[in-house]
């Protein structure tokens, strides 16, 4: 394959967001193709996270609260992740877990939309979205309707004015499919129910737009593409125009008006604050904060451009050159998202031979390899190394 690699070292050399995996601590001799699971290590957070333990807390004890900047930072994390999904800074705090935050916004959406009674979610959802979803429509007295978006139109022609949310994954994660957010959206709207959308796998990877497509709700996780740590705290999104009715399923005290008040009463805090439920993680929370300083100069476009390049190449080059594995992500490049999964009757062992040979990916039941690009960091030529390796371990 050297006239493949020639071409793929020509076209790294070609693009100015190749200098980006600089910025990255990536281990020598492995292509890491997990990002759309765990993203790699920015170098700088090392160095702020010791800052963060020696001094802040060390040294400056409860005093880094205000002077380190601990009690703002889901805010000033929040405007971030804002600029990375299309959101205003203030529509976007970071808080708890996606699966917690999606809860909250599920239940904050169906009180917005009072005397319907139904919640649509799509059947082939990360099953956590489907259990929280199912817990809130118990917990509410809603119908859960599983729904897949080639049907949405039908269904909400016969049910729209019973349906209050329609709750979508933007991206497959097993597939790496990108649905139509926009159009989506759209159709929600017409029939009256609020849009919420999962960005787990599409935030920092792609442009999202959700001022522009005026989506009402969104979480997402800052593992992934955010590169924010095991473990990184999540975010909420609620759009300006529900801030007035938003109410907070789980309050408690740091989503408060005035939190040190200790008032034995709720009162929200203003905007998407009133979202806050518990006292944050700081650490990881700051792990985050910090890790989303990589992405903030990076023209969101050119980065979509660079994934459709990288994906669009391994679709290429495994169509031609590995004929055992089935592209299963969509080859329109507008129908994917930043990641190529690949069927093989024995998938989880091509991965765990992949793994041994210095190629990471993940194995998805029943048959999925899952090769998630993540721009920033994965070259055209580490493209061609797979592809070297998949020949190798799935001839």
């Amino acid at each position: 394959m050297e006239a493949e690699r020639r071409r793929a070292e020509a076209l790294d050399a070609a693009d100015p967001l190749t200098a980006l995996r600089g910025r990255f601590l990536l281990p020598d001799g492995v292509v890491y193709l997990d990002g759309n699971s765990l993203g790699a290590l920015p170098a700088h957070v090392p160095a702020v996270l010791d800052d963060v333990v020696r001094r802040q807390w060390g040294t400056d004890l409860i005093a880094s609260w205000e002077a380190g900047g601990w009690w703002t930072a889901p805010e000033r994390a929040g405007a971030k992740v804002a600029r990375l999904v299309g959101a205003h800074p203030d529509e976007v705090v970071v808080t708890d877990s996606t699966s917690v935050d999606l809860f909250k916004v599920l239940a904050a959406g169906a009180r917005l939309r009072p005397g319907r009674a139904r919640l649509v979610v799509e059947p082939g959802s990360f099953p956590t979205d489907l259990y929280v979803a199912a817990a809130v429509a118990d917990l509410l007295g809603l119908q859960l309707d599983r729904v897949a978006p080639a049907d949405l139109a039908a269904h909400l022609a016969a049910h729209g004015g019973d349906v209050a949310v329609v709750a979508y994954s933007h991206v497959d994660y097993r597939t790496g499919e990108l649905l139509d957010l926009p159009g989506l959206t759209a159709l929600a709207h017409r029939a009256g129910a609020l849009s919420c959308w999962d960005l787990s796998h599409s935030a920092g990877a792609l442009p999202v737009g959700l001022a522009e497509h005026g989506v009402d709700l969104a979480v997402g996780c800052g593992y992934k593409y955010l590169n924010g740590g095991p473990g990184a705290p999540a975010y909420l999104v609620v759009a300006r125009r529900h801030h007035g009715a938003l109410t907070n399923p789980l309050p408690g005290w740091t989503g408060h008006a005035r939190p040190f008040a200790m008032e034995g009463s709720y009162e929200p805090a203003a905007a998407v604050s009133r979202m806050r439920s518990g006292t944050p993680p700081v650490l990881s929370l700051l792990a985050l904060d910090a890790a989303l300083d990589v992405l903030q100069d990076v023209d969101l476009a050119a980065l979509r451009a660079r994934s459709l390049s990288l994906t669009g190449l391994l679709v290429e080059l495994v169509g031609a050159h590995v004929p055992s594995l089935r592209v299963v992500t969509p080859r329109d490049p507008a129908r994917r998202g930043s990641q190529v999964s690949l069927a093989h009757p024995q998938a989880q062992r091509v991965v765990r031979d992949l793994a041994a040979r210095g190629v990471v990916g993940d194995f998805r039941e029943p048959d999925v390899v899952r090769l998630g690009v993540a721009a920033p960091y994965v070259t055209h030529a580490d493209v061609v190394t797979t592809v070297e390796r998949l020949r190798e371990v799935a001839p």
